[in-house]
């Protein structure tokens, strides 16, 4: 069985002008990695209606699931909940069930559930609502497409309550074999055991230490006996090499 597959949509000015650093899809590519959703695409657009909507309709229809990070909260610029309905067609208001969450927790806090508030309870037609037990302010699944907030404490939150939803596949698995030869020297032979080795995925990723040159190999696969195979058969191409 092919495991399902996914993107990431990372949306908002602050991470395209370099003043956020994005620590979301990280984290969601761990937890996928984990549950055998294989995360095959990431894009990044600023808070644009036009580019959102292009970028979600071009992802939703190539992947199993996209997940978007960022653009939910309160303010003007918060645009992701209008992109993703006109993406889909479909209408946006508050809704009463987001609303009561949202209205709840202020009145908790002693806080005003003003217009700006509001906000945050505007859901598309038919989508259902993500938990978000931190600030509460509801992310949402509409079809095939996860909404959830930029605040990377709060999307780790709703990635958790999301996540029991999906169904996964087969968990990715990897090995890491560290080689003190520069790439020129083992990448014929690492070749060679990539084509081999087909249905695994090998990675080289060099570094230079004490003015040496090396290669750190990652193998991934689904096979744990496939995965131990391979690097046994490269840690042999190369005996200095060591986990």
């Amino acid at each position: 069985m092919t495991n399902p597959t996914a993107a990431i949509l990372i949306i908002g000015d602050e991470i395209l002008s370099g003043r956020t650093r994005d620590a979301n899809m990280h984290h969601l590519a761990g937890e996928l990695c984990r549950m055998g959703i294989d995360l095959r695409e990431a894009r990044f657009v600023a808070d644009d209606h036009g580019a959102i909507v292009a970028a979600l309709n071009a992802l939703r229809g190539t992947h199993d699931h996209v997940f978007t990070s960022g653009g939910i909260g309160p303010t003007h610029d918060d645009i992701t909940a209008d992109a993703v309905a006109a993406a889909f067609g479909l209408p946006l208001d508050v809704r009463d069930d987001a609303r009561a969450l949202l209205a709840a927790h202020y009145d908790r806090q002693g806080l005003e559930f003003n217009a700006a508030r509001q906000r945050m309870a505007r859901i598309p037609e038919g989508a259902a609502l993500i938990d978000n037990p931190v600030s509460i302010a509801p992310g949402f699944s509409l079809g095939n497409v996860h909404v959830m907030a930029g605040v990377p404490s709060i999307f780790q939150a709703m990635v958790a309550s999301l996540l029991p939803r999906l169904t996964g596949g087969r968990p990715l698995l990897s090995q890491t074999l560290r080689i003190n030869r520069g790439e020129g020297v083992i990448a014929a032979p690492l070749g060679a055991l990539a084509a081999e080795f087909a249905d695994l995925s090998f990675g080289s990723y060099p570094f230079i230490q004490n003015g040496a040159y090396g290669a750190n190999v990652v193998i991934r696969g689904t096979e744990a006996a496939r995965l131990d195979l391979a690097v046994a058969r490269l840690a042999a191409l190369f005996p200095e090499s060591g986990t």
